[in-house]
């Protein structure tokens, strides 16, 4: 009886110290997640208040007490903030649709065909992730100036059609479907291309679709090469855009405006995440099939 109550007691114990262990676990992310979200909330506060509110604030609020669309509106009608979107979605589509047809067609050729020197090509093909990236940046700078492809969305768009990560991704991805489906496909008298698109594609679409959106969320947020190849506004993405907002727009006087200008720009990412965080998820952690 004695040796049944004590069991009980530790059972208890161990009960109230899971409890405890979660409480203090969702405490902390609890409170990390309030430290990372709140410089969103403050910009999104900062883009309601009017420009003399804001001003005249010596203690900042953490309320809006007379919200307004104003700043929004002055984000479109003095700058360019539209074309700088415009500029950005085209070349996000364009360039991650390439990407995506070459990482494909890379990554099936590197694990499903047969041909001399595949693992060599493909050993220095992944040396090319130990190259710095200021170097690629330089020779990519070079080649698209010799080829008076400077302020258009072609030198845009080329140096960033391939990724050897991505290509690596797919390419373990796609090897980790049964060879005896290719086989069987290849006795039926099946394609190379058509097995691709009906078998390959469809199983792997997980990852596809995590590395499509990875690529827009890095087409979006890129800096360094559009800030290089382009001297013209009227090429200019939401990233060296906000910067030209900032230096030479309203953005070092009217902070309120600015705030607005950067949640218009930051909506879009929020949102797609948002949509496809699931998706992101097993795509990146996705280490089998499937059945």
């Amino acid at each position: 009886m004695e040796q049944h109550i004590d069991f009980e007691s530790m059972e208890e114990s161990a009960k109230r110290a899971e409890r405890i262990r979660k409480t203090i676990t969702y405490g902390l992310l609890s409170l990390w997640a309030v430290i990372v979200l709140f410089p969103f909330y403050w910009m999104l506060l900062t883009s309601v208040k009017s420009y003399s509110s804001y001003n005249a604030e010596y203690i900042p609020t953490f309320i809006p007490r007379d919200p307004t669309l104003q700043n929004y509106r002055d984000a479109f009608t003095q700058v360019p903030l539209a074309g700088y979107l415009m500029n950005t979605v085209i070349f996000a589509v364009i360039t991650t649709a390439l990407m995506v047809v070459v990482s494909v067609l890379a990554a099936y050729a590197f694990a499903r065909l047969r041909f001399r020197g595949k693992h060599l090509l493909f050993t220095l093909f992944l040396s090319l992730m130990m190259i710095p990236t200021e170097l690629v940046v330089i020779t990519n700078f070079v080649t698209i100036t010799s080829l008076d492809l400077r302020n258009t969305f072609t030198g845009l768009i080329l140096p960033s059609v391939t990724s050897v990560f991505y290509i690596y991704l797919l390419k373990e991805n796609f090897e980790q479907v049964p060879d005896e489906l290719y086989r069987a496909a290849k006795v039926d008298g099946t394609s190379d291309l058509k097995y691709l698109l009906k078998v390959m594609i469809p199983i792997c679409r997980p990852t596809i679709i995590t590395i499509t959106i990875l690529k827009i969320i890095e087409c979006w947020n890129s800096y360094v090469w559009p800030r290089l190849i382009t001297d013209d506004q009227a090429y200019y993405l939401v990233s060296n855009g906000i910067q030209e907002i900032r230096e030479n727009g309203f953005g070092r006087e009217n902070i309120p405006a600015m705030m607005a200008a950067v949640v218009v720009i930051s909506v879009p990412l929020i949102i797609l995440f948002l949509v496809f965080r699931k998706k992101i998820m097993a795509g990146v952690s996705r280490g089998g099939i499937k059945g």
